[in-house]
């Protein structure tokens, strides 16, 4: 059985049926929705909570579950696109914030704390500077602006199908509709996600092929003949919103010595890996240190937060005010605190012996219903997270995705879990993304539904 096998209909049938069931669960969501509608696009916060015909809001959480308006007990597999790592409303992290807030809760002034954290982070990531922001996306945003204070070039390269955050200049070259009319793969075009992205910032924003490490040197070589060397390569370690694409073995290895050649700043977008899948994240797991290293909110349980690491030479830019790297909010005494409460005592070595432990336990149990029905389907993942790809061939980068994830089976899926009392990442972003506070009755909720769907789409 290939993915071009399954029974379409079959599949569109089932898809009706588990919208309506859904639909018939959430009659409060509906009403909201109604409500929200109104005053707020797409009835939510941000585009990426909504939801055809309606998203489905939650009212609040503990440990590995939420709670939906409607009553409904979730396993959350969620956990926030993965910064909810701790679960939520982790008891440290909550006493931490309680301890904290009486004492202020913004002053714009630094913090002890937010020197602890600096030096937890140069420990782990093998970089000795920190400055800390309120999100992944300020983090990316903030490091490309010092690469380019460093290098006084402008043009950037990130990977094809990579999200950064929400910024301009990172906006460029996520997904595309038509994959034909992308060109090569050593001279990608560039495309805009969405309008409001200026023409400037997408024609100084170069993609090259994940995992393609002699197509992404024929590029960057290029660009140095043609007196365009780029500020900085920005990429995920392992690419994590195409579910999760790990990097072929040379891959990172190949890319620090390119860039190093050429004196281009190497930034790791660890906001998913980092925290996540390691205390030191990639270069813990697989011993490349770039030049500059962000995370996001994971560090902090998912509060306000996001840092950026950096060798001395690159962050002599922002200590000699070369380049401004500014944030009233940044280093907030809440957030520090939450992230001095999770690096010391939630996310330990028995934290993450644990959190592998679940990982191993969902990939084998996937596996194995794989096999049983003669799926098309393999599992990838690390630590707190991974995947199912419903794919008739190997994903390696954002082509491979395209070509192969067959994408009506992932939309099914979301259905079938929220329909059995679980909740994952919609689309093919992370499938799963772990808490400390999951158990192995919830990975067994978790691989109970998968075969429900297998057994059904193979019927």
């Amino acid at each position: 059985m290939t993915a071009t096998q399954v029974d379409r209909k079959l599949v569109a049938e089932l898809t009706e049926k588990e919208e309506k069931r859904l639909e018939d669960s959430t009659p409060k969501s509906f009403e909201l929705y109604q409500r929200a509608i109104k005053h707020m696009p797409m009835g939510v916060a941000s585009t990426y909570h909504a939801r055809d015909p309606y998203p489905v809001y939650f009212t609040h959480g503990k440990g590995p579950h939420i709670w939906t308006v409607d009553g409904q007990e979730i396993i959350d597999f969620h956990n926030g696109y993965g910064c909810m790592v701790q679960g939520h409303a982790h008891p440290v992290i909550v006493e931490a914030i309680q301890k904290r807030a009486p004492l202020g809760t913004q002053f714009g002034l630094p913090t002890e704390d937010a020197i602890i954290m600096a030096e937890h982070l140069s420990g782990a990531f093998k970089l000795p500077q920190w400055r800390f922001v309120n999100s992944g996306s300020e983090a990316t945003m903030d490091a490309i602006r010092v690469a380019r204070g460093f290098t006084g070039r402008e043009p950037i390269v990130k990977m094809f199908g990579s999200y950064h955050g929400h910024h301009d200049y990172v906006m460029v070259s996520i997904g595309v509709k038509d994959f034909g009319a992308i060109g090569p793969r050593d001279d990608y075009k560039q495309f805009s996600y969405g309008a409001g992205i200026p023409q400037s910032s997408i024609d100084l924003t170069v993609p090259v092929p994940f995992n393609d490490l002699e197509n992404t040197t024929k590029r960057i070589e290029r660009m140095v003949a043609e007196g365009t060397t780029p500020a900085a390569l920005i990429m995920e370690p392992a690419m994590m919103n195409l579910g999760v694409v790990l990097p072929e073995p040379g891959f990172l290895e190949g890319i620090r010595e390119l860039t190093r050649k050429h004196g281009i700043v190497l930034i790791f977008d660890e906001v998913k890996t980092g925290i996540c899948t390691a205390r030191g994240g990639s270069v813990e797991r697989w011993g490349v240190v770039p030049d500059m290293v962000t995370l996001g909110k994971a560090v902090a349980g998912g509060t306000p937060c996001g840092a950026i690491g950096g060798t001395e030479e690159i962050m002599e830019t922002v200590n000699d005010g070369t380049v401004f790297q500014v944030g009233t909010y940044s280093g907030n005494p809440l957030s520090m605190a939450a992230a001095r409460a999770s690096w010391e005592h939630v996310m330990t070595d028995d934290a993450y012996k644990h959190l592998n432990h679940l990982n191993d336990r969902l990939i084998a149990g996937c596996d194995a219903v794989c096999e049983k029905y003669d799926f098309p389907g393999y599992t990838v993942g690390i630590s707190s997270k991974g995947c199912v790809n419903f794919a008739s061939g190997r994903i390696t980068d954002y082509e491979s995705f395209i070509k192969y994830q067959d994408h009506e089976l992932v939309a099914l899926a979301w259905l079938y879990n929220f329909n059995r009392g679980i909740v994952i990442a919609p689309g093919r972003e992370e499938e799963w993304t772990l808490s400390i506070t999951h158990t192995d009755d919830d990975i067994d909720a978790y691989i109970a539904a998968f075969e429900d769907l297998v057994r059904d789409v193979s019927a």
